[in-house]
């Protein structure tokens, strides 16, 4: 069989099959009277061979090596073509994730989809103070990879990176939100603190849906996040989990002031005082009795005042000495007030 049939059944140029003779991958074995390459059967199954070894990703002389070499063991090769592979479809589903994030921050011009492709280069550097600088550095700039900078602030570490990942993500309220709720349900706790720290920041009624899905988090610092949040929005829901974090002393200042808000735009304050004070009774631990002490200081209203009365009264001197100190400063401001509201 002559080359150019060769070709024409075999799929493979003319030029690669001279390539092959020239190697001594596939030599014919005879010579037209003319001069012409002519293949024999055996040629055309070596040939065969060669190109079905060529589909799984050997080279020209490996394939040689498999085929003339009689000790050539093909389990190593084998396995080194595995690993390669692998390491070369995980480049390519990088660059596919890449090519994504681009897609879906929808660029406009040419300049902005380089500045995405910036971004997303800078956030794989080593360098925490880059990867904080490339993020600020985006400005105004109204193509965002927003669920490149979500994959971003659930693996990162670095509390300056963090924040300005959030403050990124904020301005992009909407689609961020719907990546970060998937942070949510991680099983991994440091993923979903990083998803509720950012979803805190946003003002939106599907952030505070969010969030009150957050105050039934197993963990106690997601639950804090959460409700840290939806208390200073005047969201009730949040109380339980604020009045946890002062009794158990974690960001309680920060609790119990938001708890002060909240009584003033509730009208259960008094039932509020009620269950601080039940807390302050049915616990011997004075550090966690001081602390429900000082929160009571927050709340506004004639129950906080009585129960901080009562207070003067404990059998623990650091109790009494602490509500009475917080009764004086109230009837100090009280009567600093009162010659203001007579000259009104």
């Amino acid at each position: 069989m002559l080359i150019g049939e060769v070709s024409r059944r075999c799929g493979v140029s003319t030029r690669m099959l001279r390539h092959y003779d020239t190697l001594g991958l596939v030599t014919p074995t005879g010579r037209t009277s003319g001069g012409y390459r002519e293949y024999s059967a055996d040629d055309i199954r070596r040939l065969f061979h060669v190109e079905s070894l060529r589909t799984l990703g050997l080279s020209l002389n490996e394939a040689k090596r498999a085929l003339d070499e009689p000790d050539f063991a093909p389990a190593d090769l084998v396995g080194d073509l595995i690993r390669h592979t692998r390491q070369r479809i995980a480049a390519e589903e990088e660059l596919l994730t890449k090519l994504e994030h681009v897609d879906a921050a929808a660029p406009a011009e040419w300049d902005d989809a380089l500045h995405i492709v910036t971004l997303l280069r800078a956030l794989e550097s080593e360098s925490a103070a880059r990867r904080q600088q490339a993020i600020l550095s985006q400005g105004d700039k109204s193509s965002l990879p927003v669920e490149a900078l979500v994959e971003a602030l659930l693996s990162e570490d670095d509390p300056n990176v963090a924040g300005a990942l959030r403050w990124s993500l904020a301005r992009a309220a909407g689609p961020g939100l719907t990546a970060l709720a998937v942070g949510l349900a991680s099983e991994t706790v440091d993923v979903r603190r990083r998803a509720t720290a950012a979803i805190a920041v946003v003002h939106t009624e599907e952030a505070a849906v969010l969030l009150r899905r957050a105050l039934d988090d197993s963990d106690a610092t997601v639950r804090g996040y959460a409700a840290l949040a939806l208390g200073s929005r005047g969201n009730v829901d949040s109380v339980p989990a604020l009045l946890e974090m002062v009794v158990v002393g974690r960001r309680d200042v920060e609790a119990a002031e938001v708890l002060g808000l909240l009584a003033e735009l509730s009208p259960a304050a008094d039932d509020l005082v009620e269950v601080m004070q039940d807390q302050i009774d049915k616990t011997d631990d004075a550090p966690t009795r001081l602390r429900i002490t000082q929160a009571l200081a927050e709340i506004p209203g004639t129950a906080a005042r009585r129960a901080l009365t009562r207070l003067t009264r404990d059998g623990d001197r650091t109790i009494a000495s602490t509500a009475a100190a917080i009764v004086n400063t109230q009837d100090r401001s009280r009567r600093q007030r009162s010659p203001k509201v007579a000259e009104k």
